[in-house]
């Protein structure tokens, strides 16, 4: 195993592990196999936290893979922005938005207010932020738009 492929295996993440898969390309990028896109994507510390967000709600909260949109764009007073993750509800609501960030970036109130800003396009019931070892999740009152902290992901409601 090379040292760049054991450098991520070696990348704990306050997460359940998984049976990840990842290669080294021929430029020397590493990369990592996404089950919701299936293809492979350069592995950055950004990407490892989003796939083991990804298998978390879906192996460990029942999500279902078809409602997870990853990376898509959106616009905001004219700004193109991309969003981390998104999870809709079977009717096709917007259920949770989870920006993520590397490990070592600290979850401070400018990434509450950014994954914010994305929510008042996309109006998700709960928000969160992660950074793999740190969660922050919140769930909007739907009468005053305030949000309020949840002690945890929410569970999907079928």
């Amino acid at each position: 195993m090379s040292e760049k492929l054991a450098y991520w295996t070696e990348q704990k993440l306050n997460l359940p592990s998984f049976n990840f898969r990842i290669r080294e390309e021929e430029n020397g990028k590493v990369s990592i196999f996404d089950p919701l896109r299936r293809k492979y994507l350069v592995l950055t510390p950004e990407e490892w936290v989003r796939m083991h967000l990804v298998h978390y709600l879906t192996a460990y909260l029942d999500y279902p893979k078809s409602l997870i949109s990853l990376e898509r764009g959106l616009r905001y007073h004219g700004l193109q922005k991309r969003f981390d993750i998104l999870v809709r509800d079977r009717a096709g609501s917007a259920f949770l938005l989870i920006e993520c960030k590397a490990p070592e970036i600290p979850l401070t109130q400018k990434v509450v207010e950014q994954v914010s800003m994305y929510n008042q396009k996309i109006q998700a019931s709960f928000l969160g932020i992660s950074n793999g070892n740190t969660h922050i999740c919140m769930q909007r009152d739907a009468v005053s738009g305030k949000y309020r902290q949840i002690n945890r992901f929410p569970d999907f409601v079928s």
